[in-house]
């Protein structure tokens, strides 16, 4: 058992070797039929000054008129601000309120869960999330929640029970787990996850040793979850976060992560959403675009922005 609690893993004999996880009855697919998963393709984030002189926002455009202005691109975002402060459901029923009922929300765990966790507090912290991010579910605008741990967050003993637990307390949700640490990267921690129905977030980041690989698998049949973080070495060893998040996907890469690791994902689910991470200079949404162009390219099923707005920056074919 790789997460130590009440729950018991009944799964044996499982080896992934970094591959996907055909969970999907999919003998009966051809490679040639492009899967029936619908893609959501976004950004981590919307609310960026930058953004404003990178061209992604008119110059006058105020913080509380960016989120209807970027659902008029793209049909998800990823909530980060939640990770900073817990979220209020007064909030999140104002957002619901400037964006299409279609257009849907990943939610940040909280770091009072992930990062500055408090053993006294923790479970407390919990009920004050779900509490907040409820308007979400109830509309059917919660994609997902994303629970992103730290590069300390190591496969201890401690973590795992810790995890297990942190599950236990949000089960119901639509779960992604995202982990920074290599150590995590092994067949019992995806079967346990898979028992679990709960997504293992794949992640682009540079090659770092202590990193958690690129991986195509799938852990639950739901949804998988893709961060684009980008492959800024330099950035992520000198620990700025300006830096380390500065990066602008080339069209290759995009390509490359299509056919060797998004189109086989898809063929093994029902959803697939996918966030850019590289804020800086608004790279995230044009490469997003891309993205979306490709994937369209390609005849998978993207969720596309509104065709009369046409291309967010105009020098992007």
């Amino acid at each position: 058992m790789e997460f130590v609690s009440d729950f018991v893993l009944r799964i044996s004999n499982l080896s992934y070797s970094g591959k996907a996880i055909d969970m999907l009855n999919t003998d009966s697919l051809s490679h040639d039929t492009p899967p029936a998963c619908r893609l959501q393709v976004g950004t981590c984030g919307y609310s960026y000054a930058e953004w404003l002189d990178a061209g992604f926002y008119a110059p006058d455009t105020k913080p509380g008129t960016m989120l209807s202005h970027y659902a008029r691109h793209f049909s998800i975002t990823e909530l980060n601000f939640t990770w900073y402060q817990m979220p209020k459901a007064q909030s999140l029923e104002r957002m619901c309120r400037h964006v299409p009922d279609r257009f849907c929300f990943a939610v940040k765990l909280n770091r009072a869960l992930t990062h500055e966790i408090d053993p006294d507090q923790w479970r407390s912290h919990v009920t004050q999330y779900r509490d907040g991010i409820a308007p979400l579910a109830q509309s059917g605008q919660l994609a997902a929640v994303l629970i992103q741990f730290p590069p300390a967050f190591h496969r201890a003993a401690e973590n795992r029970r810790y995890l297990a637990a942190l599950l236990d307390a949000l089960q119901g949700l639509p779960l992604a787990v995202e982990f920074r640490h290599a150590s995590w990267a092994v067949d019992r921690v995806y079967a346990e996850l898979t028992q679990r129905r709960v997504t293992l977030v794949a992640v682009d980041t540079p090659p770092l040793a202590y990193l958690f690989p690129p991986l195509d698998v799938i852990t639950n049949p739901d949804f998988f979850y893709i961060r684009f973080h980008g492959r800024n070495t330099s950035g992520w060893r000198s620990g700025n976060m300006q830096k380390q998040f500065n990066y602008d996907y080339r069209d290759t890469e995009l390509i490359e992560w299509i056919d060797a690791r998004i189109e086989p994902m898809a063929r093994r689910t029902h959803r697939g959403l996918i966030f850019f991470n590289n804020h800086v200079r608004a790279q995230a949404p044009r490469n997003a675009e891309q993205l979306i162009g490709h994937l369209a390219a390609k005849g998978l099923p993207v969720d596309r922005l509104d065709p009369q707005e046409g291309n967010i920056f105009p020098s992007v074919p």
